[in-house]
């Protein structure tokens, strides 16, 4: 037996699909649309303390400096300058930069990097180099005067130890090396 449709039939069910498609759409827009946080950041979840994400804004010299909510800065607008060297003193924006990017940032207080910690960043990632640092997958050495201890950090985490023996330090740069910040 043929069934035989007409034009008539066939336009109502091509609407009657648009209308339920559109209906549909409709629904599930609103209903994720919902559960959008417009303007803040997601910080994501891993070893060392959470800071909330300010953002990688780049900033052009002479523009206004944001505050930052932690001190050394693990987020936050700043003006793009790459890490050249490590056991340096690193600026602000330097340190922004190279987290933004991937890079894990080891800082001391002492002159010299404290016992273990360049082994140790060596055994993380690759000696250093420029060309490391500037995609992202390097172990940064830098001296930040009155650190006590050893800060790690990655962007929007850091975590304070004693010394490079510390578990904790190994963990946390593994786990955050190469993800920088989630909206690059």
């Amino acid at each position: 037996m043929k069934f035989a449709t007409t034009a008539l039939e066939r336009v109502a069910i091509v609407v009657a699909s648009l209308a339920l498609s559109f209906g549909l759409i409709a629904v599930l827009s609103g209903f994720f649309a919902g559960r959008d946080q417009a303007g803040v950041a997601i910080t994501q979840t891993g070893p060392g303390s959470a800071f909330p994400d300010l953002g990688a804004g780049h900033l052009k010299p002479g523009d206004k400096r944001p505050e930052y909510d932690s001190d050394p800065p693990t987020s936050g607008a700043h003006i793009p300058e790459p890490v050249i060297r490590d056991e340096a003193e690193l600026n602000d924006d330097q340190l922004l930069s190279a987290l933004e990017t991937g890079n894990v940032v080891f800082v001391y207080g002492t002159k010299k990097p404290p016992p273990g910690l360049r082994d140790l960043a060596n055994r993380l990632a690759s000696p250093f180099a420029p060309a490391l640092a500037a995609a992202g997958q390097a172990v940064i050495l830098a001296r930040r005067p009155g650190t006590i201890g050893i800060d790690g950090l990655a962007w929007a985490h850091a975590v304070s130890v004693r010394d490079a023996s510390d578990p904790r330090l190994a963990q946390f740069a593994q786990f955050w090396l190469g993800r920088g910040d989630p909206g690059r």
